[in-house]
């Protein structure tokens, strides 16, 4: 029997399998082969086409939904797959409506773009499906890369590199690959597993070889692997978390967003996810709405998203926010956290209302919460680090550092918007500059 929905505290079980299964069904269903054609016939095919503009990885949109269009679905996919080998979880998680459907024609002329995310997502599918992996291996060169992290950036720096004959040893802390696409996507973007058959068939290329259960600082430092290497590439993203920074913010009751939405995804049973009945989670970016969206879906009574500024200046993008409000979260702007109250657990969170400035009004509200998540961003953890540029690696536009014979890419490094496919776009020009270095091109 599923816990009352009034009952206070954190609680496993406050819904039925029924209720679990609907509210973590796939966000968008896929599309079918008549949908797909419905959809692929609505493109111009822009000769100039602003969406791939808009594409970090300058995908050729309009060449593969014209591939589809055409039947040849599996072609559109390597279109996809050569210029994003993440294609298939991009089209999941990608922020689509304002990137390349925001400046599609179609939306600017008539508010309804191409649905360029569900059609990308079709064909990669397609062809993932079928077991085909799309991409030869080059001549063996000799060559021996170290990648850290086997997250987006990484991973898509190690296939490139892969391709071009290079062997690839990735290491990344945890105990499975797939970084944020694994452990930090909200599990209704990413269903029946599909992070690690993603990593499972990016491996199809071979010459990658993952370690999992080393950490750059601890088990290895970059000098070494500079020893024993030919090129390394960080891309570990950002291990640490930002703290509150209140008193009594060490209270029961309080965890960070990541590690909830961690635990969430890595649950093989969603009964089992404990959620409070009243949620408040701080913070106005992606983690932050996939952390409240995901508390109200596991069956919290009230949920509240409270932010510092005004939704105008909120990182997650319209759509998001209005995917939270239709699932029942409270969002609430200009406010910032003041104090937490309890007596051993936390009861209460108090905020002041401020400005766009973050210029205090003296007024203040409080909110009933059992159970509260920070999502106030995420910094760089280690000390044998490459020279900084604010609180990420330095890099430059091919992503080398400071340190000959290292680049980086992906959140832990300067100059990227912490997106999926901006990741991916990193590591493969990155891969690109390596193997140009490596083989004795321009670095």
């Amino acid at each position: 029997m599923p816990t009352d929905m009034f009952a206070q505290g954190i609680q496993s079980g406050r819904l039925n399998a029924e209720q679990y299964d609907a509210n973590f069904a796939d966000l968008h269903a896929p599309l079918n082969d008549h949908e797909a054609l419905v959809a692929a016939d609505r493109c111009y095919f822009c000769h100039d086409a602003p969406c791939i503009t808009a594409c970090p990885t300058d995908i050729d949109i309009p060449l593969f939904i014209r591939q589809i269009a055409t039947g040849t679905s599996d072609a559109a996919a390597k279109t996809i797959l050569s210029q994003n080998i993440m294609g298939g979880m991009c089209a999941r998680v990608c922020p689509t409506e304002t990137l390349c459907e925001e400046v599609c024609v179609r939306e600017v002329a008539e508010g309804k773009p191409v649905l360029i995310g569900q059609l990308q997502r079709y064909a990669t599918d397609g062809l993932m499906a079928k077991e085909v992996h799309p991409f030869e291996r080059a001549s063996p060169t000799g060559k021996r890369i170290a990648v850290v992290g086997a997250g987006p950036a990484g991973l898509a720096c190690a296939h490139r590199l892969a391709m071009h004959g290079h062997d690839v040893v990735v290491i990344d802390a945890r105990a499975k690959s797939g970084g944020l696409n694994e452990f930090g996507i909200a599990a209704y973007k990413s269903t029946d597993d599909f992070a690690a058959k993603e990593v499972d068939w990016l491996l199809q290329i071979g010459g990658i070889e993952i370690v999992h259960g080393k950490a750059l600082g601890q088990d290895m430092s970059l000098a070494d692997l500079q020893s024993e290497y030919d090129a390394v590439f960080l891309g570990m993203g950002l291990g640490g978390v930002n703290g509150l920074g209140l008193e009594g913010d060490d209270k029961a009751g309080i965890m960070d967003a990541v590690d909830f939405i961690s635990d969430l995804r890595q649950a093989s049973d969603l009964s089992g996810v404990s959620v409070g009945r009243d949620v408040v989670v701080i913070g106005g970016g992606m983690t932050a709405v996939d952390a409240a969206v995901q508390a109200k879906l596991l069956g919290a009574l009230n949920v509240a998203l409270v932010y510092r500024r005004s939704r105008a200046r909120m990182n997650a993008s319209r759509y998001e926010q209005d995917l939270a409000a239709s699932k029942g979260v409270r969002i609430i702007t200009n406010a910032s956290p003041l104090a937490v109250h309890g007596n051993g657990a936390v009861r209460e969170i108090e905020f002041e209302y401020t400005d766009d400035d973050l210029k205090p009004t003296g007024q203040s509200v409080r909110l009933a919460a059992d159970h509260v998540f920070s999502a106030i961003g995420q910094s760089l953890v280690g000390d044998d680090l490459p020279a900084l540029e604010g609180r990420k690696i330095k890099v430059s536009e091919t992503g080398a550092t400071s340190v000959k014979g290292v680049w980086a890419g992906g959140d832990c490094a300067s100059g990227g918007d912490d997106l999926t496919v901006t990741a991916v776009a990193e590591g493969r020009d990155a891969a690109m500059d390596i193997h140009a270095s490596l083989m004795g091109g321009a670095s």
